[in-house]
């Protein structure tokens, strides 16, 4: 493998950065504008180790850019559609990571629903001892009916942990798959109809910003819960305020915002609700295996081998093997 130029714009995890030094041509830029780069390293940059959005504007600059590598699962700063007509094939971090988040966001359900972080506050702040037990919960995971908004690599794991609790589990995707037992509802507004608690993870794109409505809380009814760990996009956070403050829902769980870091403040005051800074992959060890993916696939690309984990919309570009 030859040694070539990969462009590191704005922030990266260090692991990529380390690893990369060591067998490329490293350029950084504090951000992913092209006026920050001379002729020469334009024309020397044939791929691309991100975290954070790549504007076409970049893409169409860089005449030899040949890959983007990209840190997450979720690639929807990339415009992959639009790389792919420059020839650019995009990869991303699938895999890796679903065990991880479908752990969190169990843990995130069952905070939602049994006010854990908050009870454990009453006893930090001694109010235990000062005013007796905890009060009881008002809500449970006992007997709830659960819908999936999203059945891909994360959502099966979702919902084989959520198995062994012994509830009910539908889901909803743009087409019924043929390998699963679970439920399937054929919209949104059908698996919120016939169960009580959403958990969303899904990508953001055109068909699913927004598309948890009120129309679709309301349809949880007033012991429903929400839950999110796919993009904060998927749901207009203002509904999601006015349907807790006005008991439409029973309670929420975001691990996920519209606008991050930004968080609506009047979030804050519902105590019926879970919040987590977008940490369901955050751990040391699966961060560790995202980064190692990000510069796996640079490497395997440049010796003349695919790419390990191409999305989908630069496939045609993937060599075979």
């Amino acid at each position: 493998m030859s040694k070539r130029t990969i462009l590191i714009p704005g922030n990266i995890h260090q692991r990529i950065l380390a690893r990369l030094t060591d067998i490329f041509t490293v350029i950084r830029i504090s951000t992913a504008d092209i006026a920050l780069l001379n002729d020469q390293l334009v024309n020397e940059i044939s791929g691309i180790a991100s975290m954070g959005v790549i504007p076409n504007s970049l893409i169409a600059r860089l005449p030899n850019l040949e890959i983007i590598a990209h840190f997450g699962v979720g690639y929807d700063v990339i415009d992959a559609n639009y790389a792919a007509r420059q020839g650019v094939i995009v990869s991303n971090t699938p895999d890796v990571l679903s065990e991880e988040v479908a752990d969190t966001t169990v843990g995130l359900l069952l905070n939602t629903l049994r006010e854990l972080p908050q009870a454990e506050n009453y006893l930090r702040q001694g109010r235990w001892a000062k005013e007796g037990n905890y009060p009881l919960t008002k809500l449970t995971l006992r007997g709830r009916k659960i819908g999936i908004y999203g059945l891909g690599r994360i959502g099966l794991e979702i919902a084989k942990r959520l198995e062994a609790f012994g509830v009910c589990i539908e889901y909803h995707t743009r087409s019924k798959k043929v390998d699963v037992s679970y439920g399937y509802r054929s919209s949104l507004l059908e698996l919120a109809q016939q169960n009580d608690t959403l958990i969303a993870i899904v990508p953001s794109n055109a068909a699913t910003d927004h598309s948890v409505t009120s129309e679709v809380l309301s349809a949880l009814g007033p012991q429903g819960v929400f839950i999110n760990v796919g993009r904060g996009t998927v749901i207009d956070e203002n509904v999601l305020i006015h349907a807790l403050e006005n008991g439409v829902i029973a309670g929420a769980g975001l691990d996920v915002f519209e606008v991050e870091p930004s968080t609506p403040t009047r979030l804050f005051d519902f105590p019926n609700v879970s919040l987590l800074p977008h940490v369901a992959s955050a751990s040391i060890h699966t961060r560790d295996l995202m980064a190692d993916l990000v510069v796996d696939n640079l490497i395997n690309w440049f010796d003349g081998k695919p790419a390990l984990t191409p999305v989908i919309e630069t496939i045609n570009l993937q060599r075979s093997i």
